[in-house]
């Protein structure tokens, strides 16, 4: 984890319910297949706080072998592309006429202060949801708090009912708060398609004299 992320990390990590998390973990990683490898579950927090401009929220890792890698929506270069990956390269690709990742690896836009979370961190293998209400939900509103509270000028990209969830977390007379639906092929048609996030996150980004992301 990168170092601006200690005194958040270290207050979560000795509350109760964390300790009743990493039990359940270290009993899953023990006994199950679970994804991504115990080095990657905290990726996300490797990007510095300080850079974060942009948060987008997921669901929980993809639960195939070699999928998950510890960023939301992100894969290893060497995998195929994901079909909500797909979806979201499309919208980019209808914004501006191209998209600049020539992979499903994320790791360019963390490199530019994406932050690519998910609202559970872990999951077993090919069983999507399967760590759901053990605690990381707990633990990721408390990070969108601690964003919410520490940051300026975020923009939430809240895609799918898991992640719109935590709009109420999120004083948006600070921060720009775009929501849609999820870029699934089973939902993306119902409002993602369309949905200008990319461009109106690089508007607020300027207007606010930051650097805009290459998405």
């Amino acid at each position: 984890m990168h170092e601006s992320w200690k005194d958040f990390l270290e207050s979560e990590f000795a509350k109760p319910y964390f300790q009743d998390l990493s039990k359940f973990l270290h009993d899953a990683y023990e006994n199950s297949t679970v994804f991504p490898a115990k080095t990657q579950v905290f990726r996300a927090f490797t990007t510095d706080l300080n850079s974060v401009k942009v948060v987008i929220l997921g669901q929980d890792p993809y639960h195939t072998p070699g999928a998950a890698h510890g960023l939301a929506f992100s894969v290893p270069s060497s995998q195929p592309i994901p079909p909500s990956l797909i979806n979201i390269y499309k919208e980019i690709d209808a914004e501006y006429g191209k998209h600049a990742n020539s992979t499903g690896n994320l790791k360019a836009w963390q490199d530019q202060g994406v932050l690519l979370l998910n609202n559970v961190l872990t999951v077993e293998a090919h069983k999507a949801g399967s760590h759901r209400g053990k605690g990381w939900e707990t633990f990721t509103e408390a990070t969108v708090k601690y964003l919410n509270e520490n940051c300026q000028h975020l923009v939430f990209l809240l895609w799918g009912r898991d992640a719109r969830s935590k709009k109420s977390l999120i004083d948006q007379n600070k921060h720009l708060v775009l929501e849609s639906a999820h870029p699934s092929p089973l939902s993306a048609h119902n409002g993602f398609f369309g949905n200008k996030h990319f461009l109106k996150a690089n508007q607020f980004l300027a207007e606010h004299n930051l650097d805009e992301i290459v998405w």
